[in-house]
């Protein structure tokens, strides 16, 4: 009898030391996550309006930026990352692209081969780089960081934006907060068997780009259509962050004060962004 209540002491004491074990790595855990969130991320990280299977997603971390993944759509909802300006920036050569074991289901790096769209960046390639050093510039080549884009959209409008972001936005401000990602038709059942492979086909791109630390915050959102020719004004396609919002079924910054959401959110100003200096200025690819 003794001998059997002293091996269920042990036991217990066993237990008890894999029970803390478990709760102290469970919330270091967290604080790690918690932690890279708050890196990459200006009040808040961007969460769904109203849950529905459209909208769920799973946050996959990446080396410099978030991605919100969506295993319905298989593609990201939303890539979140931030960007100073850099001088003399050292960029390695181009990574190859790979697939990424994180999704539910599996992307293949020629997904798109012959189907008329390119892998389109979420989190740009060069900026990145730039930014976070040549493990994040690796990360950005993973499968779950690309979209498909029509050629016209990705070499040029969308590049045009993406260049003026870095060369252009960053040097004006101390930081940029970026979030951007996919459109898709308002009903999912009439696009639900528009896809390259796996991979559901949006109908345009969001790219929304916060100044946080001006003395007051300050916003540009654009939504661009896979339609594009690739030569219109970067200004043709200004909105609203509440329109992205609209579009998309997603909350951005959900912390903010609600005085300063509505200030932000709901208009559209270009006042200290300069954009007329860019809105026409060619790609690279042009």
């Amino acid at each position: 009898m003794r001998n059997s209540l002293s091996r269920w002491r042990r036991r217990g004491r066993n237990l008890g030391v894999s029970l803390l074990f478990v709760v102290m790595a469970s919330g270091l855990w967290h604080f790690q996550e918690r932690q890279y969130r708050d890196d990459y991320n200006w009040m808040g990280t961007p969460t769904w309006e109203s849950l529905h299977p459209t909208t769920f997603h799973r946050v996959l971390r990446n080396d410099g930026f978030l991605v919100g993944w969506s295993d319905v759509r298989v593609n990201a909802l939303w890539v979140s990352y931030q960007l100073h300006a850099v001088e003399d920036a050292r960029i390695g050569a181009r990574p190859t692209f790979q697939a990424d074991w994180r999704t539910l289901w599996p992307i293949g790096t020629n997904e798109y081969s012959g189907s008329g769209y390119d892998r389109g960046h979420l989190a740009p390639n060069y900026a990145i780089a730039a930014v976070h050093g040549r493990a994040a510039q690796l990360h950005t080549f993973r499968m779950s960081n690309m979209a498909p884009q029509r050629p016209d959209l990705n070499r040029q409008l969308w590049q045009r934006l993406e260049e003026s972001v870095m060369d252009h936005f960053a040097p004006r401000f101390e930081q940029l907060q970026v979030i951007t990602g996919p459109v898709f038709p308002e009903s999912f059942m009439d696009n639900v068997f528009n896809r390259v492979g796996l991979v559901e086909i949006p109908e345009a791109f969001y790219k929304i780009i916060v100044a946080p630390h001006a003395e007051a915050p300050q916003a540009l959102a654009f939504i661009m259509p896979q339609t594009a020719r690739g030569n219109e004004p970067l200004d043709d396609y200004l909105v609203s962050i509440d329109q992205v919002e609209a579009r998309t079924g997603l909350d951005f910054f959900p912390n903010l004060p609600q005085d300063v959401e509505q200030r932000l959110e709901s208009r559209i100003e270009t006042d200290g962004w300069a954009l007329e200096e860019v809105a026409k200025r060619p790609g690279r690819f042009q």
